[in-house]
């Protein structure tokens, strides 16, 4: 990362000036894929999509329009994640408005939403599943746009994630087969759930500061830290798991690089065991599947 000064852009005359000026400042700071960044942010600025950036780049900016995306430009040189600035984050091909309570989701996390997929034979059935530290819904949304008939509730310990997630219900049109409240994981649930699903903070304290700034500067702290071994929430979610869990249910957690055997050893004292491992594209063990086996 640049440590220096950021510089901001001047005024440009037309899109396409824009988007090169944007461009050279994003590489400097030494962000990934500049140019396809400076895109969104020219798009941001003009209130327009992707199509209007690169069908017109010889439009003229306006004024304000340039201040905005000077503006813009400044923040992400700045190691502000381009989420955070656009408001919004893409996940299993849906959108979804961001807060700053809620952890930007990430595609990792979509192996998660495959897993439970892989596990349903029916598609069909009225299933209950529950979503435990929910943040932006996209994990029970997800699936919900994929079950027609279930139905689901998702919990945070911030309010702000909860409304978020509820707002996103009802932008997805999904609003009725989705409840959203605020709690500490699963100790107010009762009843019992076929799938579970919980992307729980499992970076230990002490490496969240050698995260990228995007993350350990912006992403909230109740989402990443997992305490000193970064295995504190699976210790507190284990054996409430086991009484939520509905017969033949499934549960599944997301995982931090290497974590796998001892989450499955933690959970394997709350009374669950792994079902299977599933991986994420860059071949990581990132969701165990539990069940009571």
């Amino acid at each position: 990362m640049n440590g220096g000064a950021v510089a901001t852009p001047s005024p440009a005359t037309t899109v396409g000036d824009a988007v090169a000026a944007a461009s050279a400042i994003l590489a400097a700071a030494e962000i990934e894929e500049p140019r396809r960044e400076a895109r969104l942010l020219v798009a941001t600025a003009l209130a327009t999509d992707l199509a209007g950036v690169l069908g017109y780049p010889e439009r003229r900016l306006e004024p304000a329009e340039a201040t905005r995306l000077a503006g813009l430009v400044a923040r992400r040189a700045a190691r502000e994640p381009a989420a955070r600035l656009l408001g919004r984050r893409e996940f299993w091909s849906l959108d979804f408005a961001l807060s700053p309570e809620t952890l930007v989701p990430r595609p990792d996390s979509e192996s998660v939403v495959e897993a439970a997929l892989s596990e349903i034979s029916d598609r069909a059935a009225a299933l209950r599943l529950l979503d435990l530290g929910t943040g932006t819904g996209c994990l029970l949304l997800a699936l919900l746009g994929e079950l027609p008939a279930a139905t689901g509730v998702g919990i945070d310990i911030a309010a702000g994630a909860a409304a978020t997630a509820r707002g996103n219900a009802r932008a997805l049109g999904l609003a009725d087969r989705a409840g959203f409240i605020v709690g500490s994981w699963a100790a107010a649930i009762t009843g019992e759930f076929d799938i579970i699903v919980a992307n729980p903070p499992y970076i230990a304290t002490g490496a969240i500061a050698a995260l990228e700034p995007e993350v350990a500067c912006h992403d909230p702290s109740l989402a990443l830290d997992g305490g000193s071994d970064g295995l504190a929430a699976y210790r507190v979610l284990a054996y409430d798991l086991s009484r939520i869990l509905a017969p033949g249910g499934r549960v599944f957690v997301e995982l931090g690089e290497g974590q796998a055997e001892a989450v499955e050893a933690i959970m394997g004292a709350g009374g669950l065991r792994r079902r299977s491992l599933h991986r994420d594209l860059g071949g990581i063990a990132r969701c165990l599947v539990l069940w009571h086996g």
